[in-house]
């Protein structure tokens, strides 16, 4: 969602900057595009950072000996983004 967002504010800032010839007194319309097109570039950024960190995943092998039948039990945990699985 938040890299949809980025290209979206990105796409809306060119489109001010680039396309748009209108003189609006009380505002600067290349202004604004430009500060759009930074905030896209910025929240696109985060949203790749998050995406790389949510598929980080971490491996946990346990091995012991089974009390009642004296087998060597290895036991793998694996989480990812928190979630832990057996």
């Amino acid at each position: 969602m938040s890299i949809g967002s980025g290209i979206a504010l990105f796409v809306i800032g060119a489109i001010l900057v680039f396309a748009v010839n209108v003189d609006v007194p009380w505002v600067n319309l290349d202004m604004v595009g430009y500060i759009l097109m930074g905030a896209g570039v910025v929240i696109f950024l985060i949203g790749i950072v998050l995406l790389a960190r949510r598929r980080r995943t971490e491996t946990v092998s346990r091995t012991y000996v089974d009390p009642a039948t004296g087998d060597p039990t290895t036991r793998r945990s694996v989480s990812s983004s928190g979630d832990e699985s057996v």
